[in-house]
């Protein structure tokens, strides 16, 4: 899984699949979910994404994976 946030736009994107977005459907207003081609949920794009979200903190609790930090703003 990747989170990525775009400053510039001001939007955030869950990755959560290596495959390919087929079919995507905005659920709520700047929120759209990205399927695959079997059905199966592979992305989460967030726009105005400060405005909705408190971008300052991510807490991972008890993930069973490595954490890389890229960057921190």
């Amino acid at each position: 899984m990747k989170i990525n946030y775009y400053p510039k736009t001001d939007s955030l994107y869950i990755d959560l699949s290596a495959h390919t977005s087929a079919k995507s459907m905005e659920v709520s207003d700047g929120v759209v979910l990205d399927y695959d081609e079997k059905g199966n949920l592979v992305g989460i794009d967030i726009d105005n994404a400060a405005k909705k979200l408190d971008l300052t903190e991510l807490i991972l609790n008890k993930l069973p994976t490595k954490t890389h930090i890229l960057s921190a703003g």
